[in-house]
């Protein structure tokens, strides 16, 4: 097939969330099962990144890579608002290059590259899958700017989508209760790389270079700092719990302006800053060292779609603790990890538990491989190949 994936981030990017990891794990999967595939996202400063694996160079809309069998074009950034970009060159793409493509999956909601390029799916008759990745209901912020997005640009492409994929049946039972069809709905997890822990360093590597003692339990966040995620109401269980033992690390960028030193503040009145390490951004080794070293994954978000990081943490045998707000949840429960309500009392109580009784963690724990090898990508993007075909078929074109 031609696929063409649209995002307003993509890799290197990193530190714009799990989107720009995901949508790259999954187009070179697909490029590796013998598909084409190009991807269209924003240039958000790819000539200052230095130290990734991807050199661009200059095309005729901006800029583009070539990366195991992906070509990736970056469009020039006129003007942007929080996330959203203005890239006035998508529209002579479209225009001239828009009929190569037999079908175009979107990414993500709230920005104009989907509505852009919907308008031109849509006079060429090319059929097109959004993936909303739970922003199809207003969470964090600018409620009435999303409302007026539905309500104007967005309206036309959300209807005229041939297919919607959720992340999780969580996502996809509120996206039926919110009125979409339930002939287009489809499921597919986020995936995770299946040498993801082959390729971790050797055990303690983190430990040692952070001086963490090895008889002390780690616990981890992992993620953005926004206030959704509950990284707050995670300090103030772990001084409930560890009191005078035990390491927490905070680990993600500032999503959020003001929201890390919001953090270390509710650390500093925790009285057991001492040991609560605010680590920055991790990616690659450096992260994959953390996962492994960890003795617990925390997530105590109000609402994640999937919860990438908490997979990724399965994948390098490490249980996790998840609100039933993470769609992940029906994976790990009672399997890699436990799913508690939110707040810090329930927090407090899943984390004594996992660190007083050795059995319940042990079981845990032998678990994260069984729940791992449910969310390879090469398994996903077979699923992936499926539901495109099934949108060409629906759409009327058959697969060429």
């Amino acid at each position: 097939m031609r696929i063409l994936k649209v995002v307003q981030s993509y890799y290197p990017f990193q530190e714009k969330g799990g989107t720009a990891v995901k949508v790259r794990a999954l187009a070179r999967e697909l490029a590796r099962r013998g598909h084409r595939v190009t991807v269209l996202t924003a240039d958000l400063g790819l000539r200052d990144r230095n130290g990734h694996s991807v050199k661009p160079e200059r095309c005729a809309w901006g800029y583009r890579t070539f990366e195991n069998g992906v070509e990736a074009i970056y469009f020039p950034v006129l003007a942007h608002y929080r996330a959203l970009t203005l890239n006035a060159r998508v529209l002579d793409f479209c225009r001239k290059s828009l009929s190569q493509f037999e079908l175009v999956h979107f990414y993500g909601l709230y920005d104009l590259f989907g509505p852009t390029v919907s308008y031109f799916c849509r006079r060429a008759r090319i059929p097109y899958i959004i993936e909303p990745m739970g922003m199809y209901r207003p969470i964090d912020r600018g409620y009435r700017l999303k409302a007026l997005w539905h309500a104007s640009v967005g309206g036309p492409f959300w209807r005229n989508a041939t297919r919607i994929v959720a992340t999780s049946e969580m996502e996809q039972q509120e996206l039926i209760e919110d009125g979409v069809p339930h002939e287009k709905l489809v499921v597919r997890y986020n995936g995770i790389e299946e040498s993801l822990a082959e390729r971790a360093p050797r055990p303690s590597g983190f430990r040692n270079n952070w001086k963490i003692p090895a008889d002390e339990p780690l616990i981890l966040f992992l993620g953005r700092l926004i206030p959704r995620k509950g990284a707050d109401t995670l300090i103030q269980a772990f001084a409930r719990v560890c009191p005078s033992s035990g390491q927490l690390v905070i680990a993600g960028p500032e999503g959020e302006p003001g929201y890390r030193p919001y953090l270390e503040g509710v650390a500093r009145d925790s009285g057991v800053s001492d040991r609560i390490r605010f680590v920055g951004p991790l990616y690659g080794a450096e992260k994959n060292a953390l996962l492994s070293d960890a003795d617990l994954f925390v997530l105590p978000s109000r609402y994640e779609n999937f919860a990438n990081a908490a997979a990724e943490a399965v994948a390098c045998g490490t249980p996790v603790i998840v609100t039933n707000s993470c769609g992940i949840r029906s994976l790990v429960e009672g399997n890699a990890g436990l799913v508690i309500e939110p707040g810090e009392a329930a927090l407090a109580g899943a984390i004594r538990d996992l660190i007083q009784d050795k059995a319940l963690y042990s079981r845990l724990k032998d678990g994260c491989h069984k729940v791992a090898g449910q969310l390879s990508w090469n398994s996903l993007a077979e699923q992936m190949e499926m539901h495109y075909s099934s949108a060409l078929t629906a759409a009327g074109n058959g697969i060429r």
